[in-house]
Parts: C-alpha cells; structure tokens; sequence
C-alpha cells in the first residue's frame, strides 16, 4: 500500500516544483487520453449500465474510436477551436464520450446541471455561445428549444435518449455514425485538431451559482486540468488497479476532475450518476475507492443510527461495537499494536458489526474522499471506526477543485489536508485563504470586474474561504468570509460550524441552516430526512401521515430536543443552539434553495423563511449571556 509523502514544503520548493509539473504536464486533455489508448489498448477503461441494466465496458481503445468520433462530427458541423459544446445530463457514459471528443476536436465544454432551470438553461448557454448542445433526453431539448433566440446560435442538439426530428435534432448514435463517416474522408481531421490545442486552449466552461448571485462562467485551460493531474500524480493516492466509482455530477468540477485523474493514471472507472441508485451500484460494482459530498456519507450513517439494527439486541451490540471502534482509533492512527484485551474485542466488533457495514458498501473500499463541503470530524470518525477511511479534500472550480486532500493512510480529522504539490498557498491577514498555480482560472466569461475581484496583480485568487494551516501543514477551513456571522453580544460564530455539529448529532435530520446574524443568540431550522421520519412514522401509530403532518408533531420536538443537546456539547457557549424550527418541506434545488452541488444559499433560505426565523427570537425570556 504507498505510503504518504512528506508534503511540508516552503515557498521556494513550491515554486520550483511548480515549474517542474508545468514544463512536464501534458499539451491537453485529448494528448492524455491518446497516451492512456497507447499505453493500455485492451485495459477496461469504463464500465457503464446499458438501457436493460447490463453493466458493459469499454476498453481504453474503444472510448478513443468513440471519443475520435464524436470529434470528427462536430468538425463535420464547423466546429472550431474553442467552440463551445453545452451537454446538459446527469452523469452517464454518453457525457464521458461527448466531453472527450470536445477535447480532441480542440472545443470547450459548457456544463450544465440536469436540474437546471429553463431560464438558467438560456443564460448559460447564451453567456458561453454554445454553439452545439448535447441533451439527455427530450425535457433537456425542450430547455434549448424553450429560448427562440437559440434557432439562429444553436444548429445541432444531440440528443442521448430521445429521437431526430431530421433537421436539427439528431440522436447521439446517429451523431456518432456521421463522425466516422467523415473521417473516412478526412482520416486526418481529429488528429490535426488535436495538434493545434495547446495548455492555453479553453477546455471547460463551468458556470457556478455559488450561494449567492448570477452564474458565473469559470474559464479553464487544459493546463489547469493537466497540470492537477500531473501534480496529484506525486501523491501516491490513487494506482492502476484500483475501480472507482463515478456518480458526481460531471457538470461539476469535482466530478470532471475525477476524469482527468483517470487519464493520468488509467485506473477503471464504473459509471452511473443516478443518486437513487448508489447503494445498489455500491453493491453490484464493489469499487476500491468513491468520491462524494458529505451528504451521502451522512445518510449512511443515519440510517444505520436510525434503521431496524439501532433498537433492541442488534442496537446493544451496534452501540457495544462502536464503543470498541473508538477506543481503538489512536492505535490506528498511530499505527501501534493495540493491547491484548482491545485488540480482541475489536475482532470481534469488527466480525460481528463493521464487517456487515462494509459489505453494504460493496465490500472492497480501500477508502472514500469527500469534498465539495466541510465534512463534520465526528461523521469522518464513526467511519473510521468501522473501518472505512474517508479522507476530506479541499478545492473551488475556479481553481479545478483539487487542491488539498489527506492520505488514507495519514488522515488528519478535521483538516482538509496538504495543499498539493506545487500550489502556492498563503493565508491573508483577515484570515482567507488565498492560492497561486497552474490550475488556477484564467477568469471569468465575459466578467472582467468579477475577475479582478477575485485573482489580485500578482495572480493570487481569493477564494472566499477563512482557514489556516496548522503546524503540520494541513489546511484547516473554518468557513466562508462573507457567511460569517456576528451576534448582538460581538461573537463571530461560523454556521458551517454549527450546521456540522447538527448534522453529525441529530440522526433524523437531512439538513440545517445556523441563523442568528445580529441577534442575542443562534437558532436554527431543521429539515426532517423523509425516509427517516417516515420510517419513525411507521413505527410510531402514524403510518399514513404525510412528511409535513410528521414534521410537525410534538413527539417529534421531543425526539430532536435530546439530539440537539447533544449538538451542543460540540460548540462553545455562544454557539449552541437556543431555539429551533422545523421545516414542513425540503429545500431542493428546484425552489433554488440549494445549490446543484447540495450546497445550501443560506441568505436565499433566510429570506424566504423570514418569518419563521423571526419567530425564534421574538419574546425569549432566557438567559444569553457569552461568554
């Protein structure tokens, strides 16, 4: 198993190796995925579920001739260097296929997320001049056609899962066939495209909502993506015969990141970006490491913390096993012998208890990252416990996501890790986080201002993010700079603090939102995890009620009030939270409460709940003091 490298560096280390990693990082993306095809022709590349749910797989020579393809199809169409390509879709082999084949026709893609309104559709597209849209299906065609002003900029929309109306809709295979027919003419045609795409040419345009604002258009080189590659390469984190497991979003960074790793490395890949089905998928496709938010890791451990094994004889040992696991995490971190006695019962725990949970997850992870959003210490801990290591990365789009992660083998709770080698990292005066590389954006589409906000003179981007780096040099985030909040008493509090210590403590809840800017004390509101609440539901004489009737029953309050008490405990006085409110309804993405990588917009929810936030602090007749 390797080993994790010593990652301390100084200002002038990075700096040199910076320019080590940059002078040897491939010209592009399509150069990495042609090195990968010469280098294992006949290795699995992907595996994918086909329309009947029969996994099947591609060689790595197989994704080339399809990718070459779909390259030579949208030069067929007069596509040209750094044309844009929109793909609206959930994460699917189709969306490997499309983004591969823009690269090697030298274009740039537009991310769109599946879920994306009609009218975010048309910015975005409008914004980036896209001027071919790949669509799921026929609602995600339905979004261009919505927009009229789209007949004159949009002549192609290829459509995965739908049909050709024989003009300007045209199916994905049918799309592919055209390409392979023009490179019977032009053989030469992808090849010379790929030639002319340099580190400098625009590879991706990913617009981010953030929680706040207008999307903005961030601009990555394909510098940016090689670059990560070859510097996360140094880490030892990933090997060649490890499969993994595709589900996030590629219209993300994070999930596109992931694609770029595996162009380095060429490690298997199964893909399906269905959430509903990761379980399951989990099961069927036993992958050796995952990638994911902190919400699914999250869930897991509520439903383990709330299902049928949490009562009775089973709950006993469940909670006996845990016990045990705990006791035995600093041997393990330390890599000491346990004593005898420990030692024992923590095969027996692990027989009896974490074995069955690791099983559930396909039985054969090595370890999971999670990003996106700060994973609470005390979720990574119960992970650890049962023997499944999740390391916590760090990274924004504007910077191609990547840029600190722990080592499974040195996991640092409660950090995100080391900066990666060869990212410049500083920490300004007021405590934000501030970086420099290679991988950095070159920008903003079409948004100078928003761009010299965000990079300085000297190329520094701010990322928005307080943090600081701890003796070890790990990065440690404490929140975001502007979702700081003050209290009428002078204490700064950090919701994401706050949140995280609710999410870890209350099993039942599937969200939080920390309020309180400017009030004596910190409340919150609550959303009910409808799986669990219903499961409770049942078991609790209400087994036709509905999710709102459920949330809002007093023997719910009661259920939580402990919960929330325990919360507490993980926070300084000034912190805990006084009063709380229960949501009859989800925030989702569709009332543009959260955002699409599950992100909450905590001032949009504030707004629109107003009344219900008032409501905590009105006539509270409770001490409040800080101290």
């Amino acid at each position: 198993m390797p080993q994790s490298t010593d990652r301390m560096q100084t200002p002038e280390s990075t700096a040199t190796l910076q320019k080590e990693l940059d002078a040897r990082a491939p010209q592009s993306l399509g150069a990495m995925l042609m090195t990968r095809i010469e280098e294992q022709p006949h290795d699995m590349a992907f595996s994918y579920p086909n329309k009947n749910e029969v996994w099947e797989e591609l060689t790595w020579t197989q994704l080339g001739e399809k990718a070459t393809a779909f390259a030579a199809g949208l030069l067929a169409r007069g596509m040209k260097l750094e044309d844009r390509v929109g793909i609206i879709s959930i994460t699917r082999i189709e969306w490997v296929l499309a983004d591969l084949g823009i690269a090697l026709a030298g274009c740039a893609t537009t991310t769109v997320y599946p879920n994306t309104k009609s009218e975010d559709v048309r910015f975005i597209l409008a914004d980036s001049d896209s001027r071919v849209v790949v669509a799921e299906d026929m609602d995600q065609v339905q979004k261009v056609l919505d927009h009229k002003e789209f007949d004159k900029t949009i002549a192609t929309i290829i459509v995965i899962n739908g049909e050709s109306d024989g003009k300007r809709i045209i199916t994905f295979e049918d799309f592919l066939a055209e390409g392979h027919a023009y490179l019977e003419k032009h053989p030469k045609c992808v090849e010379k495209s790929l030639a002319a795409t340099t580190r400098d040419t625009l590879a991706t345009l990913i617009y981010t909502s953030g929680t706040t604002g207008t999307p903005k258009g961030v601009r990555l080189k394909h510098e940016a993506w090689t670059y990560l590659a070859e510097s996360v390469e140094l880490l030892n984190l990933v090997r060649p015969d490890l499969l993994a497991f595709l589900w996030l979003p590629l219209s993300h960074s994070f999930g596109k990141s992931m694609m770029a790793f595996q162009l380095k490395y060429g490690f298997r890949t199964a893909v399906d970006g269905r959430i509903e089905r990761i379980t399951e998928n989990l099961g069927i496709i036993k992958p050796s490491f995952m990638c994911g938010v902190p919400r699914i890791f999250e869930k897991v451990r509520a439903a383990v913390l709330t299902g049928e094994t949490s009562r009775g004889v089973k709950g006993f040992i469940a909670h006996w096993a845990f016990s045990v696991g705990y006791k035995a995490i600093p041997y393990r971190l330390e890599g000491k012998k346990m004593p005898p006695v420990l030692a024992g019962r923590h095969a027996l725990a692990d027989k009896l208890v974490f074995s069955k949970l690791r099983e559930k997850l396909g039985g054969n992870l090595e370890f999971l990252i999670s990003g996106a959003a700060k994973l609470s210490p005390q979720v990574q801990k119960w992970f650890y416990a049962a023997g499944i290591v999740i390391v916590e990365g760090y990274g924004l789009t504007e910077a191609a996501t990547v840029n600190a992660v722990n080592h499974y083998n040195d996991p640092k709770f409660g950090s995100v890790g080391p900066p990666i080698p060869g990212l410049e990292v500083r920490i300004a005066e007021d405590g934000e986080v501030l970086m420099r590389g290679p991988n950095i954006m070159e920008g903003y589409h079409k948004n100078p201002e928003a761009t010299k906000e965000a990079i300085d003179p000297d190329g520094w981007f701010h990322t928005g993010d307080i943090g600081f780096l701890d003796e070890g040099g790990h990065l440690r985030i404490t929140d975001r700079k502007k979702d700081l909040m003050k209290t009428s008493g002078g204490k700064y509090v950090a919701p994401t603090k706050v949140e995280a210590a609710l999410m870890a403590n209350v099993p039942y809840i599937s969200q939080a939102v920390a309020v309180g800017d400017g009030r004596k004390y910190i409340g919150a509101l609550l959303v009910m995890d409808p799986d669990s609440l219903m499961r409770w539901g049942k078991n609790h004489g209400y087994p036709k009620a509905s999710y709102a009737e459920l949330t809002q029953l007093p023997q719910i309050r009661v259920s939580l009030d402990r919960f929330v008490n325990k919360a507490n405990t993980h926070l300084e006085k000034w912190e805990t939270i006084k009063r709380y409110a229960i949501l009859d309804h989800e925030l989702t993405v569709e009332t543009g409460a959260v955002t699409e990588s599950l992100k909450i917009k905590r001032n949009r929810v504030i707004e629109s709940h107003r009344d219900i936030v008032d409501s905590l602090f009105d006539d509270i007749e409770e001490s409040t003091s800080e101290s």
